[in-house]
């Protein structure tokens, strides 16, 4: 499913038009962007929770000249499921 395919969905499921479901997911994707750029933790009791996470640097090795090299820290998101996403 993409955006586009949601948006219908939602549209379809609340009884909306199509602008004010995408205005919808639009605005609660920015919300959840938002919060985790702020470090914060979003959890969605029965779907999941959305959490920053910092990966520590490591070694790699570059595929195209098989040198090694320094994969820099990060903060990446994780996403764990809730009892609802149990299929």
């Amino acid at each position: 499913m993409n955006k586009g395919e949601l948006v219908a969905a939602v549209a379809a499921k609340a009884q909306m038009t199509k602008a004010d479901a995408a205005k919808a997911v639009d605005a609660a994707m920015d919300v959840v962007i938002e919060a985790l750029q702020k470090g914060e933790n979003v959890q969605m009791i029965g779907f999941g929770t959305f959490a920053v996470t910092k990966r520590a640097a490591r070694k790699g090795v570059n595929p195209a000249t098989g040198k090694a090299i320094e994969i820099p820290a990060k903060n990446v998101v994780k996403f764990k499921a809730g009892a609802k996403m149990a299929l």
